[in-house]
């Protein structure tokens, strides 16, 4: 029988290799537009969300006073995925998921306003420490090209963790997952629809194909996610999400040809390693209680 953490690392593995697919996925899709791209990976989930609700029996109101955290929700995470998109085709896919992947650092800056969490000096330093590895990743320079989508890449982890920090303050208040991914799949399939009118590129068989997968490992990403955090908190399991960035970099080397640069890889290293560190001092804080007191 396994223990509920390891069932939360199996959950959070599966996520991260439906996230790495989705990436995948968007990306073989080809030359389409960035909001149509959106529309499909969201609409998946939108379908399955309603299916699970109805089977639920449960309905789909919104808890009284969560509308207004599941709009900002919508908001931020809309923004997020389309920055994300927009980076994972114009960078290696495994630099577009490293940048997203910085998003645990935004949500720890962004619950001390929002959440009126005050992080300790270590959770500080940690951020501090991952924008350095980011900005390896991001190489400012007026002669690289790839700086503005790296950018963009980078709102796209900030708008993640903000979003994340409003489904933390959505489950305290007792809001149901299925309810939180139905809204936030329906708000940014309606917003990519306009851009789609106007700008609509008719799919081929294949290209419609890669959006289905993408939509469906995005599902299947999603709801691993939220399992995996069921099973286990947060600070047991969190870091084997980055294994994302592992599956994404394996699938660009033997599908796309893509090798990450020396600058590329010191800042996962960086990144990844600092996630770790964090990882294992909260859970050796947790075993001793009198050691968190005094930090």
């Amino acid at each position: 029988m396994l223990s509920n953490k390891s069932k939360g690392i199996i959950c959070i593995l599966m996520a991260a290799l439906g996230f790495s697919l989705m990436t995948f996925f968007v990306r073989i899709s080809g030359d389409i537009p960035t909001m149509e791209k959106a529309f499909f990976r969201n609409a998946v989930a939108a379908l399955v969300s309603v299916f699970l609700l109805i089977r639920s029996g449960d309905g789909f109101r919104i808890k009284k006073g969560c509308k207004f955290d599941v709009f900002l929700r919508c908001i931020f995470g809309t923004s997020g995925l389309i920055a994300n998109f927009y980076a994972i085709d114009k960078l290696n896919i495994a630099d577009a998921n490293m940048l997203n992947k910085l998003s645990p650092f935004f949500a720890i800056l962004l619950s001390i306003p929002i959440l009126k969490e005050k992080p300790k000096k270590l959770d500080i330093a940690a951020v501090v420490i991952a924008f350095i590895g980011a900005m390896l990743i991001v190489r400012p320079s007026g002669s690289n090209m790839q700086f503005f989508p790296a950018l963009i890449g980078l709102y796209g982890g900030f708008g993640a963790g903000t979003a994340y920090v409003f489904v933390r303050r959505l489950g305290k208040k007792g809001e149901r997952t299925p309810v939180i991914v139905l809204y936030f799949s329906l708000f940014s399939t309606l917003i990519a629809i306009p851009f789609i009118a106007v700008n609509f590129v008719p799919l081929t068989p294949r290209q419609l194909g890669c959006l289905i997968c993408a939509g469906i490992s995005a599902t299947l990403g999603q709801y691993g996610i939220t399992s995996a955090y069921k099973f286990a908190p947060a600070k047991e399991i969190s870091v084997f999400d980055y294994t994302q960035v592992i599956f994404a970099a394996i699938l660009g080397i033997l599908f796309l040809g893509e090798i990450p640069t020396v600058l590329s890889f010191a800042g996962y290293l960086i990144i990844i390693g600092i996630a770790a560190f964090r990882w294992g001092y909260n859970l050796n804080t947790s075993i001793t209680p009198s050691n968190e007191c005094n930090s």
